[in-house]
């Protein structure tokens, strides 16, 4: 028994003997060697990830306006934001009065007309005026979109006159086809665009017509027409429905002080409309002008919506004016937009654009043929200030030249 007890004790020493050595040997192993002594000649030691990079005491440190940034320029020194200053507003233009415009315009009219006077004036002054001849005077009457109805009229007044007169000299014959021009463009028509009812204030004007006729730019002229006679404008923007119209119009009339109404892309026209009058009797003014939409000239949403559009504006007042614009250089085309625009609309009078770029000036006959209503506007260039008041006598003048 005792024997057993000293194998069970012997065996429990060397047991702890050997374990006490094993972890001895162990811990020996983890221990890091001894660090070596710093060399003070090596360059610092790369810094590892998550490690503070520090830069070297013994380097000049640089200043932020000498450290270049990825992708720009070194940002300079932040300083206090300057103040915002106020722009000054727009510069009010104080457009040329109108009368005589057309006159002072007729010779850029001239230029383009001249083809059909001279060629008239040409084809008359034949020794032998036969069959042959006015028959080419009709055609270059129908060339110049006069129309059919109007060129018979002409040329058989013309040879009316002719036959009476006997021997033709160049004044005789200029004086003859100046009159027989001007009773074809008619002297006794009011050609005065309606702003000033004597029962109310403001005068309403509608303008219509199809996109890229120069309809809203049309607009912003006809106001500088109405500021130039000295008369205050509102201008009703209710072209919803084209990008930028509304900007356009407004650009128009801060330039001559004119107040614009407007509402949001591919809003109701007719609320537009209904606001721009409503202002303007609030605020007291001479005129509102409402520009409308002209996407296309067939007889579906559009025209219902130029029927709204009236519709509502009478509500606060009858309109003085429904002007139409056309494109003179589209000569008969322009035709089948006015019947389509006169009988949604009750057409008052015509502005015609373009003017001085096509030979085709017959096409003022023409369309007051149509309609039964005056040519009251004519537009004859680019210019801010080149729309006229259309006067017969300067147009025909312009036709037949000096």
């Amino acid at each position: 028994m005792e024997t057993v007890i000293l194998a069970v004790v012997i065996a429990v020493v060397v047991l702890g003997a050997i374990g006490g050595l094993v972890i001895g040997s162990r811990r020996r192993r983890s221990l890091p060697p001894p660090p070596a002594a710093p060399d003070i000649t090596a360059p610092p030691a790369e810094p590892h990830v998550g490690d503070e990079a520090e830069t070297p005491h013994d380097e000049p440190r640089r200043t932020i306006e000498e450290v270049d940034l990825p992708g720009g320029s070194a940002p300079t020194a932040v300083a206090e934001p300057p103040a915002v200053e106020e722009l000054p507003a727009p510069e009010i233009e104080i457009p040329e009065p109108t009368a005589g415009r057309l006159v002072r315009l007729r010779a850029r009219l001239s230029r383009s007309q001249n083809a059909l006077g001279k060629g008239l004036l040409t084809l008359l002054s034949r020794e032998h005026l036969d069959e042959e001849t006015w028959e080419e005077i009709e055609d270059t009457l129908l060339t110049a979109d006069v129309g059919v109805q109007p060129t018979q009229e002409l040329v058989e007044g013309l040879r009316e006159r002719v036959k009476v007169l006997g021997t033709r000299t160049p004044e005789e014959l200029r004086g003859l086809l100046r009159e027989e021009l001007l009773k074809l463009v008619g002297t006794d028509m009011d050609r005065t665009v309606k702003t000033e009812p004597e029962d109310r204030k403001p005068g309403i004007v509608m303008v219509v017509g199809v996109n890229g006729t120069g309809k809203t730019t049309t607009t912003g002229k006809l106001a500088r027409v109405l500021v130039a006679d000295g008369r205050t404008v509102v201008l009703g923007a209710a072209d919803t429905f084209r990008a930028a119209a509304a900007d356009q119009l407004q650009t128009w009339g801060e330039r001559v002080g004119a107040y614009t109404v407007r509402g949001p892309e591919g809003g109701d026209p007719a609320s537009v409309a209904f606001d721009a009058v409503k202002e303007g009797k609030e605020m007291g003014v001479d005129v509102v002008l409402i520009d409308t939409a002209g996407r296309l000239h067939t007889k579906t949403g559009l025209m219902d919506e130029l029927g709204k559009v009236k519709r509502v504006v009478e509500k606060h007042a009858p309109l003085d004016e429904a002007l139409l614009v056309l494109d003179a250089t589209t000569g008969q085309n322009g035709l089948v937009q006015a019947r389509v625009f006169a009988e949604v609309v009750d057409i008052t009078g015509i502005v015609l654009t373009k003017l001085d770029g096509t030979a085709k000036g017959g096409i003022v006959v023409a369309v007051q043929r149509e309609l039964g209503v005056p040519v009251k506007l004519v537009g004859l260039g680019e210019g801010a200030d080149d729309l006229a008041p259309f006067e017969p006598e300067a147009f025909v003048d312009a036709l037949i030249g000096e």
